[in-house]
């Protein structure tokens, strides 16, 4: 009885989501399935909410505290305040987004060096501006560069 009601309730939440384009495009991102892409598209309503992706990484809680204090400024761990539904879906979309896209596997190799945490929240953040970027443009995920890529990879093996 309640496999029955949990598939129902699943139809149901993909029958209201078919026809949403922001959920659409937010699977275009790698590490973003069906799942995540709801999540993120109910956690942040109207993207229009958001002037900057700064502030829509401040909403999510995926920036550093500061303390400030003499002139000087210091930066410390991710705040606790902010969406923090927003903030799991980000980071957990983290370890598939690494596996399937060569450009974030390599910024994140790049940042391990500082940390696995700091690195898994810098890629998560950048995963948020994917999204922020994707839902106001309306336009899907290409990966940067991919066309260049190919090109440069072609002309590297014909010389």
């Amino acid at each position: 009885d309640i496999d029955m009601r949990i598939k129902q309730s699943e139809a149901t939440i993909r029958a209201m989501t078919k026809a949403n384009a922001n959920v659409k495009l937010l699977k275009t991102i790698p590490g973003i399935g069906e799942f995540f892409a709801r999540l993120i598209d109910a956690e942040i309503d109207d993207i229009s909410r958001f002037r900057q992706p700064k502030k829509l990484a401040a909403y999510a809680g995926l920036v550093p505290s500061t303390y400030s204090s003499g002139g000087k400024t210091f930066h410390g761990k991710i705040i606790k305040q902010g969406n923090k539904w927003l903030r799991w879906a980000f980071v957990e979309a983290v370890t598939p987004a690494i596996a399937s896209d060569p450009q974030l596997r390599a910024q994140y190799e790049h940042l391990k060096i500082k940390g696995i945490n700091k690195a898994r929240v810098a890629i998560a953040r950048k995963l948020l501006t994917i999204a922020f970027q994707i839902l106001r443009d309306q336009r899907a995920y290409e990966p940067r560069g991919a066309a260049t890529m190919e090109g440069a990879s072609t002309i590297s093996r014909l010389s």
